[in-house]
């Protein structure tokens, strides 16, 4: 725990002007982003008496090693680089909204030839128009069937389509009058277009036009005495108006809002947000994160603004944006937002009518969102803390171990020996630090050796990335070397207790790998499975937890987890080598230009029976490549004949071969 008064800038050190700061771990590691009208008067807030600061700012101080700032010329400004900064470093006391889950959209992929209507999740990609989010695929799905009636877009995936061009005949769709087959050329590309541009303009809220026009043609056909076409067109204004009542109406005036609510308790908070378009709820999501940093309902407003919009442009930013409490720089944000937008955007509280109505709405389901939320996790803070505190203390450590790493060794019966290293923190896995290693020593099975080599390979890394920091030079620098940018690197942070699949062999050759590298600072245990003992090093009896400990059940987690990802890498590694071929073995030779030599000469079997000239035609091939693979080709053993099953027949290779995929190459 470090002091913050020894790592305090000097007075007048800090400028009295708007910018972005960043506080840094003894590691380097970025650890939050803050954002400031004057940097001078904000950073003072943090060097005061650690009694008068609140308990999660008092942690984060104690917790960096030191802090640095950038000056921008605008609040704006310095809101778009704290935005890109939160995103880029992922520090870890700033509140991060996450999804509770993946909402999916409704998408029209307007971007390519035949745009296509579907249902998309995850980022968003350009020359997608989006609708939404929903809360059900099954509602997207609802929805389209009944518009498809009106608007037949084609829904089909691109495989699909190219097969119903192959073969001149349309899918099922296409004959039930639910898509205008483009495949087989009914509509052409412009006319596709526009009815894919007429669906989203509906979706978009514009609807009467569409419903005025259909009318006008039910009535001309009925006129003229056309009833089966009268009674299509009356079907499609029924379909229409019932994929229209799924959206009820909730804001006049066809406004365009999003409403933004916020349910908070001391730990966690939850957000709900309601996208309204042409008046109607369009989309609904919520994010609840824990409450890392001290910060307000208007703080908590803010950085959900900033989440929502930070990817943004155009439409999908409303012209109006209504929130329980307004952020400390509204003006700053309002521009912000209205960059983004590209025009005017208000952002205020609502006051009354229907739209302070639609906001209580908003805020109930909030607070049934957190409901939910802690219900589901059962007081998972609480439970986690109880578990690091029940290791700590059955392991006799100084502190609960934050970061706990555990190492797995996978094979099969000695071959394809792998390793595995997962990460948790804070009692939740950290799966963008997960690692795999293949053993390189040795050859055969040895869990104990294997083990040895991994501990030693990733601490080895670590004091690797020590030495690059500077943490080892007597002198003070500056904190860091040029490419210490804060950015989360391979084995650059150390874990308070190391995990090892196993029992006192493997503990002490993960042990013995520490004491040769010199690290004397990282505990060690073991899980053995059978009897669930934890051992330690030097120990001949082991540590038995009690079977409801919430310790035991974290440490199963790790090591189950690691046991997954080192089984999951081993069996990829070995479904890799029993597919590959002659041409695998060829170093320098990728898999792009493999499948341009087999779609060239059509088989393995007929480049093995090309000159080098002959191999230097293909695109991409030098001659020492080809000089390269056919000496590859010539070493390699060909395989046997292929035979029809069927018939006992020989098979002759004369039609080419399927590029790419190792069963090709025989």
């Amino acid at each position: 725990m470090a002091d913050p008064s020894s790592y305090r800038p000097k007075p007048g050190q800090i400028p009295d002007s708007p910018g972005v700061y960043r506080f840094r771990d003894e590691h380097r590691r970025v650890i939050y982003v803050g954002k400031a009208k004057s940097l001078r008067q904000r950073l003072a807030s943090y060097f005061q008496d650690l009694a008068g600061l609140h308990p999660r700012t008092a942690t984060m101080v104690t917790t960096a090693a030191s802090v640095e700032w950038t000056v921008v010329s605008t609040e704006v400004e310095a809101l778009q680089l704290e935005y890109s900064w939160i995103k880029e470093y992922d520090p870890r006391f700033n509140v991060k909204y996450r999804d509770d889950k993946s909402y999916p959209s409704l998408a029209v992929t307007l971007g390519e030839e035949y745009p296509r209507v579907q249902v998309m999740r995850g980022p968003k990609k350009k020359g997608v128009r989006y609708f939404g989010p929903y809360g059900h695929a099954w509602a997207i799905r609802e929805t389209v069937d009944l518009m498809l009636r009106v608007f037949p877009v084609r829904t089909c995936s691109a495989g699909v389509f190219k097969r119903s061009a192959q073969i001149g005949r349309p899918c099922l769709l296409g004959y039930i009058g639910k898509c205008s087959a483009p495949c087989v050329g009914r509509v052409t590309p412009e006319e596709h277009r526009e009815l894919a541009e007429d669906f989203c303009d509906f979706m978009a809220g514009r609807t009467g036009t569409y419903l005025s026009r259909l009318e006008k043609e039910m009535h001309e056909a009925a006129e003229e005495m056309e009833y089966e076409k009268a009674a299509r067109l009356r079907d499609d204004i029924g379909a229409l108006r019932r994929a229209m009542e799924k959206n009820a109406v909730v804001l006049a005036d066809a406004t365009d809002a999003d409403l933004v609510a916020v349910a908070e308790d001391e730990l966690e908070a939850a957000v709900q947000i309601f996208h309204v378009r042409g008046g109607r709820v369009r989309g609904q999501r919520g994010w609840v994160t824990d409450k890392v940093e001290a910060v307000d309902t208007a703080g908590l407003v803010e950085h959900a603004l900033q989440q929502l919009y930070g990817e943004e442009q155009g439409e999908a930013v409303p012209k109006e944006v209504l929130v329980p409490a307004l952020p400390e720089d509204t003006p700053a944000l309002s521009q912000w937002l209205a960059e983004r937008r590209g025009s005017q955007v208000s952002l205020r509280i609502p006051q009354r009518g229907d739209k302070k109505a639609l906001m209580e709405t908003v805020h109930r389901n909030a607070q049934q969102s957190l409901a939910l939320h802690k219900t589901k996790r059962a007081s998972d803070l609480t439970t986690r803390s109880r578990a690091l505190e029940e290791i700590a203390e059955a392991l006799e450590l100084d502190s609960a171990p934050l970061r706990i790493e555990c190492f797995d060794i996978s094979h099969l019966q000695g071959d394809d020996v792998v390793a595995s290293m997962v990460v948790f923190e804070d009692g939740l896995a950290r799966k963008g630090e997960y690692r795999r290693f293949q053993i390189k020593s040795f050859e055969g099975q040895d869990d104990v050796r294997s083990m040895h080599e991994v501990v030693s390979r990733r601490f080895r890394r670590y004091l690797q990335e020590k030495l690059k920091t500077g943490e080892w030079e007597p002198e003070e620098g500056d904190g860091g070397s040029p490419e210490d940018d804060g950015r989360p690197r391979r084995f650059a942070y150390p874990p308070q207790l190391v995990v090892v699949d196993g029992g006192q062999p493997q503990v002490a050759a993960a042990k013995r790998a520490l004491e040769e590298l010199g690290v004397d600072d990282v505990a060690v245990c073991g899980l053995a499975k059978r009897l669930e003992e934890v051992w330690l090093p030097g120990e001949d009896d082991p540590v038995v937890l009690p079977r409801t400990s919430e310790g035991l059940y974290l440490l199963q987690r790790v090591r189950d987890e690691a046991h997954r990802f080192a089984i999951q890498y081993q069996r990829n590694k070995r479904g890799k080598r029993l597919k590959a071929g002659p041409l695998d073995e060829v170093p320098g030779l990728g898999e792009t230009r493999k499948q341009a030599l087999v779609k060239h000469f059509g088989s393995v079997k007929k480049l093995r029976q090309a000159t080098i000239d002959q191999i230097c035609e293909v695109p991409g091939i030098g001659r020492k490549t080809a000089e390269t693979v056919a000496a590859a080709l010539a070493g390699a053993v060909p395989a046997g004949p292929a035979v029809n099953t069927a018939t006992g027949e020989i098979i002759e290779d004369e039609n080419p071969a399927p590029a790419g995929g190792g069963s090709s190459q025989r």
